[in-house]
């Protein structure tokens, strides 16, 4: 099955430019050496074995920020497929979308020596044109980020077509407006965090001062939010349940947590979970009940009228 990604050329796309001319997307990430013999087709057997090199490099850096790096490092020279789609910022409020016509190619003492040919879409797609959904998370903090939800939409813009509403066709999903309302508010509790209870006591997690803790890809699928708590003892992983059946969601955590608790945390570091929804629900409750690193959070929305 085609997948789509959005990958970042650089920070703040500074190479975006070179790579549309020449037909590529590329990554660095300090391992300039041919990877070609060293991809195995299940990407923690290279976390495995790269994680420790990345981390001899750049001795400041943490367990997550080096698991980022070799994820997105496997990802772009393996996970993404011949024939799968690109969509990549210029740097300039619009975005190309290519396709990957080749596999993974060493080009040693460049910038970017680990790329993947692409043949490009001739017209860029403006961001306007993309609905908030998309625009939220072809803006993730990150150097790669799985899209391909946003499939449909894709495909209408790369044919010059503006995008529809948003809903959800996830069969999993009871509330489409739940589901709607959910995925703004991810975006609101990320900008709002310092402001918030969970603020006092957790930080999005970042890496190099960039917040990278919303969207965070695991093997299951992105974590909502990945939060680390200013002592740096606890990892906490906040999941929206986005109008889901509750069995899901509560079975989402759990497996993010495991992965949390098994890829990224430290020594001594502890995972806990939240979820949180707009109703209440008592089949989620009795989920939890034998969840104990597990809470639920209610959220309200309000709102007022000001005369102008």
């Amino acid at each position: 099955m085609k997948k789509y990604y959005r990958v970042m050329l650089g920070r703040k796309s500074a190479f975006a430019e070179s790579c549309f001319t020449e037909g590529y997307i590329g990554v660095d990430f300090g391992i300039d050496e041919d990877l070609a013999l060293a991809l195995p087709d299940e990407w923690r057997a290279f976390n495995e074995r790269y994680i420790p090199v990345y981390l001899a490099g750049h001795p400041g850096k943490t367990k997550i920020g080096a698991g980022l790096a070799c994820g997105a490092l496997w990802t772009v020279s393996k996970g993404i497929k011949v024939g799968d789609i690109v969509i990549c910022p210029d740097g300039k409020g619009s975005y190309r979308v290519g396709e990957v016509v080749g596999e993974y190619q060493h080009v040693s003492g460049t910038r970017l020596p680990h790329r993947r040919p692409v043949r490009w879409m001739p017209t860029p797609v403006e961001r306007a044109a993309m609905s908030e959904a998309l625009r939220n998370s072809t803006g993730s903090v990150g150097t790669v980020s799985d899209v391909t939800r946003h499939a449909e939409e894709v495909e209408r813009l790369m044919g010059g077509m503006k995008a529809p509403v948003l809903v959800s066709s996830d069969p999993t999903v009871e509330d489409p407006a739940a589901f709607a309302m959910e995925k703004h508010l991810e975006d609101f509790l990320v900008r709002n965090w310092a402001q918030m209870e969970l603020g006092r006591d957790y930080d999005v997690f970042e890496e190099d001062g960039e917040a990278v803790g919303q969207q965070y890809q695991t093997d299951t699928g992105p974590i909502d939010v990945l939060a680390i708590r200013k002592d740096k003892k606890e990892l906490l992983v906040l999941e929206l349940k986005k109008g889901r059946a509750s069995d899901v969601v509560v079975g989402q955590v759990l497996r993010y947590m495991g992965y949390v608790q098994e890829e990224l945390a430290e020594p001594g570091q502890t995972v806990r979970g939240i979820i949180i929804a707009l109703e209440d629900d008592q089949r989620l409750r009795r989920a939890l009940a034998v969840a104990p690193n597990v809470e639920f959070y209610r959220y309200q929305v309000s709102f007022r009228l000001v005369k102008g």
